[in-house]
């Protein structure tokens, strides 16, 4: 009987001593860096704040670049090249805004566009849709000429039909003839 009280004690003794060992195995490690790690860590209150900080910089950084590139994109749109009465030759001016969309174009190398041409409303159907045709193809070779690959652009025509301005001015008139861009 004294056998079985002194074995029963001696359980007891080593089911303590092992919940002692693994209580006390989650202590803190400090490693050469000087970084703690282990379960009884707690997080830096100032590195959780500086990560936010990095996350939401990065996070406005990205919108910004996203609105610049929108309306890049926007004025690459809506800037036209404008011709001449009954011309398809390219002005100065219109070679100069072709310069800077051929630099967009190769900043933005996966993007393809639709070059339209346009006409006043003074012509036949057939001559201004002709004319826009003309048109629309001599800024497709000029970018050519800068480097733009041709398989990135396609033209179109639609001479008199689509009017920015639809009045019966000079003005009205030097507006329609264009060549207009569309991103694809």
């Amino acid at each position: 009987m004294k056998n079985k009280f002194w074995l029963n004690v001696l359980m007891a003794v080593l089911v303590a001593g092992l919940f002692l060992t693994v209580s006390c195995a989650k202590k803190a490690v400090v490693s050469d860096a000087g970084t703690v790690s282990g379960a009884a860590t707690t997080e830096d209150p100032n590195a959780k704040a500086k990560a936010e900080a990095e996350r939401l910089a990065a996070e406005k950084a990205a919108k910004e670049k996203a609105a610049k590139m929108a309306a890049a994109r926007k004025a690459f749109e809506n800037e036209d090249v404008h011709f001449d009465f009954d011309s398809s030759e390219l002005t100065a001016a219109a070679k100069a805004l072709l310069k800077d969309k051929a630099a967009w174009l190769t900043e933005n190398a996966s993007a393809a566009v639709t070059i339209e041409g346009h006409c006043d409303e003074r012509g036949t159907t057939e001559y201004n849709l002709a004319l826009g045709d003309r048109r629309a193809t001599a800024v497709k070779a000029y970018l050519v000429d800068m480097g733009i690959a041709a398989s990135r652009m396609n033209t179109i025509s639609y001479g008199e039909e689509k009017p920015i301005d639809t009045g019966k001015t000079e003005l009205a008139w030097a507006m329609n003839r264009r060549a207009h861009f569309a991103v694809k």
